[in-house]
């Protein structure tokens, strides 16, 4: 890692909720992450570029971590919003594995790690 100006005072990362219960293949968990994150990134640095450019400094940390159904994704999504913090549901097309318009997972951030850990830290990783 490196810093600019003490540009970097904390470490900003972005989190993932992935539905567990979906039994999703691997390339199709690694998609819908991908998804999440794209859409997080851009909304992030239209928002709030400060935050985007320190994230990007903080090497652009994504972590997944598991939810157990659609219910848990969407109150982690409540509390997201009622932090003001940046997050994208991702709603699923159905061209393959899932139904049409199955939630897969949950975007937040980027935000400062400490941040994310109070209301995500409890959860394991995928």
């Amino acid at each position: 890692m490196f810093r600019i100006l003490g540009l970097r005072d904390e470490d900003f990362k972005m989190v993932i909720l992935m539905r567990n219960d979906l039994k999703m293949g691997r390339g199709k968990i690694a998609a819908q992450a991908a998804h999440a994150a794209v859409n997080c990134a851009l909304s992030i640095k239209k928002k709030d570029s400060s935050a985007f450019d320190k994230w990007m400094l903080s090497g652009q940390t994504k972590i997944v971590l598991r939810v157990d159904s659609e219910r848990e994704l969407f109150d982690f999504k409540a509390v997201a919003d009622v932090q003001g913090l940046n997050n994208s549901v991702v709603c699923d097309a159905g061209r393959t594995q899932l139904e049409p318009g199955t939630y897969t997972c949950l975007g937040i951030g980027p935000a400062a790690s400490s941040v994310l850990d109070k209301i995500t830290g409890e959860l394991k990783m995928l």
